[in-house]
């Protein structure tokens, strides 16, 4: 047994029901069978008296309005990407055309289902503090009707000591302008290769891309395509296939006088259209002293997962690319915070129950990984993974693990690799260092205890936690006693 390290904190983060953006309704499209209603509700709206389109358009203003910024704008917005349903565009006034917008959106609560799997950071504003405190970014997993999973964020300060405060999270929220980005072609044929995608018309395009391209030079490529290659009978599907992988990498902007807490970064492409799962973020600090936020997430189309990254200068502007290679097929990724005798590294579950070392090639790709802790003990003989990016300490790096044992009990444990060479594991914690107890069993998925990252903070570990998917907790481990818990990994 490793006694008692961790001392949870009496502060929590619960599910908030008014957390709610507007997103796009099309009425039909939620049924089994889709079969849209937009073109006589249209007609419907475009029948209204103008008095009675002002009336209903000054009503749901009024009583949506403060819940969320530029409300108008987003009414004007779905009003021109349902517009093709409307035949008597011209003729409708600008009050019709944004009613018409209110009629094809609707809120969608966030987190009305969970909330949990956060990670922290140090937040990239630290003016007014005072001496021995800290402010921290916590990234979150919210998940809402369907179990759909977006990003979220929250404040918090630190210290002195193990004193905690965590912000308001109140105002409305927004989720962002998605913009173009260039993209890489290693990426695209890394991609191509990844899926089978090896043709003719693959090889062809990947010749003709520049190392770094955007969807119109994507599209001169495509349309300069060879006769004979554009009508082989696979050609449909190889150009789908080119612009799908190619579209996996986007950027997300937000207004720069919005909260951290306000942003939300939903879901934009295909590959994540049924989630953004268990972001585990890090400040990664490159060989020249730069620093950036890093993240990866798991993106789910409701059938299969892929791994994605996120960078960011300052949690304001993200851009998101694919990861590709062996070492990112699965669920888990977390990024080192710096590199290691010049290597990017990331940990990964590669195989779904051993957590592995990975490195980046010069290709793009993470390479082959090299094992360093499986299921052993009975805590975690189902499966075991991180729980974020290794944490660096004068002991060396310090791995937050999960694990998963009897009824599916999920625990976090702890790992210490060589701060020079990673694929050597030094230590573990022979037991869990957090478990759920009686006052976490309960919620959203029962019996689970899981991070997704913390940090140090003078002398303490800070661990956020999501206790059963019911709410966020937090927890404080002094890193001396944690450290001397530890034994050498060859006993176990």
């Amino acid at each position: 047994m490793t006694g008692i390290l961790a001392t949870r904190q009496s502060r929590t983060l619960a599910p908030d029901p008014r957390r709610v953006v507007v997103k796009l309704f099309v009425p039909g499209e939620d049924a089994a069978v889709a079969h849209t209603r937009a073109h006589d509700l249209v007609d419907r709206i475009a029948s209204l008296d103008p008095d009675q389109t002002r009336l209903l358009l000054r009503r749901t203003l009024r009583d949506f309005g403060d819940r969320h910024r530029d409300l108008e704008g987003t009414f004007r917005h779905h009003y021109e990407l349902v517009r093709h349903r409307v035949e008597r565009s011209r003729q409708l006034s600008p009050t019709a055309r944004l009613l018409v917008g209110a009629y094809f959106s609707h809120e969608y609560a966030v987190e009305a289902a969970a909330l949990c799997n956060p990670s922290m950071v140090a937040h990239p504003d630290q003016s007014g503090l005072r001496p021995g405190q800290l402010r921290v970014a916590v990234s979150l997993r919210q998940i809402g009707e369907g179990h759909l999973s977006s990003i979220g964020f929250a404040s918090a300060v630190l210290g002195p000591g193990s004193r905690l405060a965590v912000g308001r999270r109140s105002g409305p929220l927004v989720s962002g302008r998605r913009s173009h980005v260039h993209h890489r072609r290693d990426l695209l044929a890394a991609g191509l290769r990844e899926e089978g995608w090896d043709n003719e018309v693959c090889a062809t395009v990947l010749a003709a891309l520049p190392e770094r391209y955007d969807e119109a030079g994507l599209e001169r490529t495509l349309a300069a395509l060879p006769p004979d290659l554009l009508y082989r009978h696979t050609t449909t599907d190889t150009l789908e296939q080119l612009r799908r992988l190619s579209a996996a990498s986007y950027a997300v902007a937000f207004p720069a006088d919005t909260l951290l807490h306000e942003r939300v970064l939903w879901p934009a492409t295909a590959a994540e259209s049924s989630g953004m799962e268990d972001a585990r973020f890090v400040r990664f600090v490159d060989d020249a002293g730069t620093p950036t936020y890093q993240a990866t997430y798991t993106a789910y189309d409701g059938r299969r997962i892929a791994a994605r990254r996120l960078a960011s200068d300052d949690l304001t502007r993200f851009r998101i690319d694919p990861m590709r290679g062996p070492g990112a097929r699965n669920k888990g990724m977390a990024l080192f915070p710096r590199t290691v005798d010049g290597r990017h590294l990331a940990l990964c579950r590669s195989d779904g129950e051993t957590i592995g070392l990975t490195v980046l090639a010069d290709d793009g790709t993470w390479q082959a990984p090299v094992p360093l802790h499986g299921p052993r003990r009975g805590w975690e003989l189902i499966q075991v993974g991180n729980c974020g990016s290794p944490v660096e300490t004068a002991s060396g790096w310090l791995v937050l693990t999960h694990g998963v044992g009897p009824m599916r009990r999920y625990a976090i444990g702890a790992l210490l690799l060589d701060l020079h060479r990673p694929e050597r594991v030094l230590a573990e914690l022979p037991g869990p260092l957090l478990a759920p107890d009686d006052t976490e069993r309960e919620g959203y998925v029962p019996n689970v205890v899981y991070s997704c990252g913390g940090l140090l903070h003078d002398g303490l570990l800070w661990l956020p936690y999501g206790a059963s998917d019911a709410r966020v907790g937090f927890a404080t481990v002094p890193l001396d006693a944690l450290v001397e818990a530890m034994v050498d990994h060859r006993s176990g």
